[in-house]
């Protein structure tokens, strides 16, 4: 564990202080004495920023939330074996894909931030009570964040909230487990959340859209937290907490677009029962479209709570670029499963309800006997759905590597609180079915006071389980593509105590060793990955998870 989960000192690389990182050795006195002014927390923090937007992060968000999922298949120039294997469950404590250790760093700077920002709060009359109490939700968001991902992808992990600044300190640490490391963040996160800034800048319009500085939805703001505790509490199985933060978030969304609307007159976001988002098809506008490319084409949209910024030069997204693909001729190395698309011209998806919903056409794209991914990909998309079975979306494709990765936006939100509603008592089925059919609506180009074929709730509200299936449909075409997916099956087989959720979804992208696959679904232990093979050579103190135990540990010793 020496080398993954605690780094030394000499491994705090903070971007943006070439001095300081000039400076060898960089041991525990260097880092004393590098915490002076308010200049150095900054540093420090935007370093955080940048290791969490690190190739080697993001591309484990992609592949731990979405590649076991339904959606993705090799494509054919696929040429990484570590994600083929993952794409084929075959998993094996050898594969590169399971290494942890970027997400560890990301852990080590915040808690190196988190120890040392008080010190400079002492010396530094610029670097306020105040400044330090934002500096100190920032980075424990920030933690809490990759914990997060790393309970949801191996279950329980080693969990510290100590620095590594020492290398006389003891590194081995046992897995803690998945509902305590919840605990902990949620406790944190409880401790922090109104410490947070609200919003760094004032949103504006031009060209009657409504324009989000950067810094308020690529930092952390009290609204990321909130989003980040709700997801925390649904995972724990706390309906009302949910509930609550998710309200805090809605609120304050309706809040902004209330003081914007009364400054400007602007035509693309409207009121969905109260909540704000972003029209397809803008008022006046007989094309579809604008929603896809104000989240996912330009990025930084009002719908958006926390995402990863990437300007295409010093700061790539090599993940969408890589593997969903670049420019017009040129898609990724996986491909969207076949199923997403068949029988959707015939009305006759297993995904999609109408030929109307515009997620198919943004997400998905024809090329040849196969489809692509297009979302990301895209900066732009327009399109009409008047002559539906002949749908041409028009649009430019990405020259460069700069797409934003979206951890959280407002519809994330609404159908996390609707689930937690599911789940609470059926008294909650027809406020989580208004919210799930505000979602589905707009994504099917009505207007909120417009018509068009919408959900029906007699056909759902029989029965919880009804709800539970349209819930998770719902979010499977919102978030296709997002690296949501296999969370959310995870996060239905801790619920329901069993796989069959998982599996039957899981199983409709594959077509060879299909029995060999539902086998070994059919483990509750395997829809998580194994720890390395290198992990636990490092730390003694590590046990592979039972799905994975193949003699991994006692062959080491």
């Amino acid at each position: 564990m020496r080398g993954a989960l605690l780094l030394s000192a000499s491994t705090l690389l903070f971007a943006g202080c070439s001095d300081f990182l000039d400076i060898v050795p960089m041991d525990k006195v260097v880092l004393e004495d590098y915490w002076q002014e308010k200049a150095d927390v900054t540093s420090a923090v935007n370093g955080c920023y940048a290791a969490l937007a690190s190739e080697a992060v993001i591309t484990r968000m992609g592949v731990w939330g979405e590649m076991r999922s339904e959606n993705v298949m090799p494509g054919s120039n696929l040429s990484n074996n570590n994600i083929r294997e993952i794409l084929g469950e075959n998993l094996q404590p050898s594969n590169a894909m399971c290494d942890w250790s970027s997400f560890y760093n990301v852990i080590n700077r915040c808690n190196v931030v988190m120890h040392y920002a008080p010190e400079v709060e002492k010396v530094d009359p610029n670097y306020t009570a105040a400044d330090l109490d934002a500096t100190i939700a920032e980075v424990t968001t920030l933690r809490a964040l990759c914990y997060f991902y790393l309970i949801r992808a191996f279950r329980d992990v080693p969990y510290t909230t100590a620095p590594s600044i020492d290398d006389n300190q003891n590194y081995f640490l046992p897995a803690t487990p998945f509902n305590d490391v919840v605990d902990s963040l949620i406790n944190d996160l409880e401790r922090v959340q109104d410490k947070a800034l609200r919003r760094y800048e004032l949103d504006k319009v031009e060209n009657k859209s409504i324009v989000v500085p950067k810094t308020n939805n690529s930092r952390i703001t009290r609204s990321a937290i909130y989003a980040l505790l709700a997801d925390l509490y649904l995972w724990k199985g706390d309906w009302d907490n949910v509930i609550k933060y998710c309200d805090k978030v809605l609120a304050y969304k309706l809040e902004v677009y209330k003081e914007l609307q009364q400054k400007y007159q602007f035509t693309d976001v409207a009121l969905y029962d109260s909540i704000p988002l972003i029209l397809e098809a803008p008022q006046g506008s007989n094309n579809v479209g604008n929603a896809y490319t104000e989240i996912f084409g330009q990025g930084q949209s009002f719908e958006s709570l926390f995402e990863l910024y990437y300007n295409g030069t010093n700061e790539q997204n090599k993940w969408i670029s890589t593997y969903y693909g670049s420019g017009d001729n040129n898609p990724g190395q996986l491909k969207a499963a076949d199923f997403l698309a068949d029988g959707f011209t015939d009305d006759n998806s297993q995904v999609f309800e109408t030929q109307r919903d515009c997620r198919f056409y943004e997400g998905v794209r024809s090329e040849g006997t196969s489809y692509s991914i297009a979302k990301y990909r895209r900066t732009n998309a327009s399109f009409s759905l008047q002559k539906l079975g002949s749908v041409q979306v028009s649009g430019n494709f990405r020259s460069s590597q700069d797409a934003n990765w979206i951890i959280y936006r407002l519809t994330d939100v609404m159908l996390m609180k609707a689930e937690a509603l599911i789940e609470r008592s059926d008294d909650g089925f027809a406020e989580a079915f208004k919210l799930i059919n505000d979602v589905y609506k707009r994504a099917n180009g009505i207007a909120p006071d417009g018509t068009g074929q919408e959900l029906a709730f007699e056909k759902y509200s029989g029965s919880k389980s009804q709800m539970e299936d349209l819930l998770f449909a719902e979010r499977h075409r919102e978030f296709l593509f997002e690296g949501k997916r296999w969370f959310d099956l995870v996060r239905a087989t801790r619920r329901e105590g069993k796989t069959t959720r998982l599996s039957s979804c899981v199983i409709r992208k594959h077509q060879q060793d299909v029995n060999v696959i539902k086998l070994k679904l059919a483990d509750p232990n395997y829809v998580y990955f194994p720890y390395t093979k290198s992990e636990l050579k490092a730390n003694p103190l590590l046990v592979q998870n039972p799905a994975f135990n193949k003699g991994e540990n006692s062959e080491l010793k």
